[in-house]
């Protein structure tokens, strides 16, 4: 799940994980979790709803145990609170919610608790590949997934046919000339918008091959020039300079869900968590639109990228780790999924993904199309081996201002933008610690 945000984060300061640990509040050791000797009160800090609904069911089974759910904020916020708790040495959560990305900035200083020894290690082949690669830090395990963001294709079918196209692009070159088609219906008419979306340029990299970040404990790689970036971002610059996607639209916009509603913009390429908030946006649509997944880049592959996800980790100095630990794998891996699910999350387990029950389930809203069997397939095809440097939320909230001007006014290139933003993260990311080129 994918919050925006346009907040600076604090300065990450690497802390030894041994000053960290003086912090804690003592608690329930990983041997307790095991076995089963869990108790008291803990601290839950998500901005996902779904978790709630795991809280009862958790509690049943435990009788003595309370779990409180607290929503922190935005991502931003509840990251600065957890360091300002850490630093404070009280009000430090049981267990927290973060998007994928976050998981090193909090993991290689130690401000995460390992939890291998809890045995989460041995869940691995439970979860999909690409989410499980978010939660390892070097041999650890930091944190478990909980909700995922197959990149997919929302189209309607609709206006596509209007443009003459029965059926979903199958290949980036298809897209590029529905795009043209579509962009001949009328002057509002756009195949998509992008008004400075990082996330989905980096689905667009992510899929193609490219992989600009390496990350090896605290040194940092950045390389925006090699083969498959190098491509994606071609591309996308291509779109751009014909005019073929709307710019002025910001996604989640009041225009933005005009649009989509209108058929005015004919597809977004987003995380697959919108299936669950597009009847929402776009109510006169139901039935026209379809899932599918991104078109590929040669005819024939299979590969999928991902946009957006979250885990859940226990911090270091949490006073609880081993009723947070049990509740944890309650909801991202046990029991406590199934309430989640039918709340609409989507899961990384492949026990879910791999059900009948999930593949088979008609969506009245894309015109009763299996929409879970689409995310389904595409999460099982998401590329492995991406990694974001441990400071991307710091970096993330500067990309938009350094993109703005190619979006608002045409001035630059994406590969422009992209060596401003490395030059700006190798700076602050040595500034902070790392070492990084």
């Amino acid at each position: 799940m994918r919050l925006r945000t346009k907040a600076r984060l604090a300065p990450v300061a690497l802390v030894a994980a041994a000053a960290l640990a003086a912090c804690s509040t003592g608690g329930g050791t990983p041997d307790d979790a095991a076995d089963g000797e869990v108790g008291g009160k803990i601290t839950v800090w998500s901005w996902d709803g779904t978790i709630e609904r795991a809280v009862d069911g958790f509690e049943d089974a435990h009788p003595g145990v309370e779990v409180d759910v607290v929503n922190a904020g935005s991502s931003f916020d509840q990251y600065q609170a957890l360091d300002n708790a850490i630093q404070a040495g009280s009000g430090v959560p049981d267990l927290v919610m973060m998007e994928y990305f976050a998981v090193p900035y909090f993991a290689i200083p130690g401000k995460l608790a390992d939890l291998t020894p809890f045995g989460a290690d041995e869940l691995e082949d439970d979860f999909v590949a690409s989410a499980w690669n978010h939660v390892t830090v070097d041999d650890g395990v930091y944190a478990l997934p909980s909700d995922f963001g197959p990149a997919v294709m929302f189209w309607n079918q609709d206006v596509f046919a209007q443009a003459g196209i029965t059926q979903a692009p199958a290949t980036w070159d298809e897209y590029y000339e529905a795009a043209k088609a579509i962009r001949a219906l009328g002057p509002d008419h756009y195949i998509a918008q992008d008004s400075n979306d990082l996330f989905f340029l980096l689905s667009l990299i992510w899929q193609a091959g490219g992989r600009p970040f390496q990350v090896d404990g605290t040194t940092v790689s950045i390389d925006f020039t090699d083969a498959g970036t190098a491509k994606a971002v071609a591309f996308w610059q291509k779109m751009i300079d014909e005019d073929l996607v709307n710019t002025e639209i910001a996604a989640w916009s009041d225009d933005w869900n005009r649009a989509l509603n209108d058929g005015s913009l004919a597809s977004q390429n987003m995380g697959g968590w919108l299936t669950s908030t597009l009847p929402e946006r776009a109510p006169d649509a139901a039935g026209a639109y379809r899932v599918a997944p991104m078109p590929q880049w040669e005819a024939g592959q299979q590969v999928g990228a991902e946009n957006g996800g979250s885990a859940f980790g226990i911090p270091e100095a949490a006073g609880n780790k081993a009723t947070a630990y049990a509740f944890l794998e309650y909801v991202t891996h046990g029991d406590g999924l199934d309430p989640r699910v039918e709340a609409g999350a989507f899961v990384p387990s492949t026990r879910v993904l791999e059900s009948d029950e999930f593949r088979a389930t008609e969506n009245p809203y894309f015109g009763g199309q299996r929409t879970g069997e689409v995310l389904a397939d595409v999460a099982a095809t998401t590329a492995t081996g991406w990694q974001y440097p441990p400071f991307f939320e710091w970096a993330r909230s500067i990309y938009e201002d350094i993109a703005s001007p190619l979006y608002s006014s045409g001035q630059g290139t994406l590969a422009d933008v992209l060596e401003t933003w490395k030059k700006r993260m190798v700076e602050y990311g040595n500034e902070q610690g790392f070492e990084v080129d």
